[in-house]
């Protein structure tokens, strides 16, 4: 169910963007979706995977992936922070350039120390984990158009969070470039990514 909703609702958004991009001239085309101009820059207050408050301006001079998910996340959220993991790895040394935030759709139960008990198991060095309140996640979340939903509690209380899985795609100035789905190959995202960090935009 999870994978079906995620799937749709990255569809409806990439179908929506890549229409509203076919308006604009393009010299080379992208792999990915191309959302230039089409979705806000990198803005927010939250806090940090180790307590500290930041903003989206914190984050600017490199390359940002951004991506919703959880902690407790079965199946989504793991394979997309693995495929990030192949990406960097084919990016050599300019994955120095690179930042992956994981922002928390379950603030909840992702504490500070749980995001970077999380994030540290991928990659300590290039990931970070962000929370925040209710209200903060919910705000960003529109502002990405980032959908998510929690489900019922089963009888020992745990529950799971339906959410989107697109990564976005920042540049090192903030503004929001591309929109990778589960359907782009470590490949086709590690060259597209290598393409906005050649660009220093």
């Amino acid at each position: 169910m999870i994978g079906a909703l995620t799937t749709a609702l990255a569809t409806v958004l990439v179908t929506t963007l890549a229409t509203l991009s076919a308006c604009s001239p393009r010299t080379q085309p992208w792999q990915l979706t191309n959302v230039s101009g089409h979705l806000p820059d990198l803005d927010f207050t939250l806090t940090a995977d180790d307590g500290r408050p930041v903003t989206g301006a914190s984050f600017k001079g490199r390359t940002s992936l951004v991506y919703f998910g959880y902690t407790h996340c079965p199946d989504v959220c793991p394979e997309t922070m693995g495929r990030l993991m192949q990406v960097l790895g084919k990016l050599g040394p300019d994955a120095q350039k690179v930042r992956i935030l994981f922002i928390t759709v379950d603030p909840a139960r992702d504490t500070p120390q749980a995001l970077r008990d999380y994030v540290g198991a991928f990659d300590s060095q290039h990931a970070e984990g962000l929370t925040g309140s209710d209200w903060q996640i919910e705000s960003l979340a529109k502002r990405y158009r980032v959908a998510y939903q929690m489900e019922k509690r089963d009888p020992s209380g745990n529950y799971e969070v339906t959410h989107s899985s697109a990564v976005y795609v920042f540049d090192s100035q903030g503004h929001a470039r591309l929109l990778a789905t589960d359907h782009d190959t470590p490949d086709t995202i590690a060259q597209d990514l290598r393409r906005i960090i050649d660009a220093r935009s």
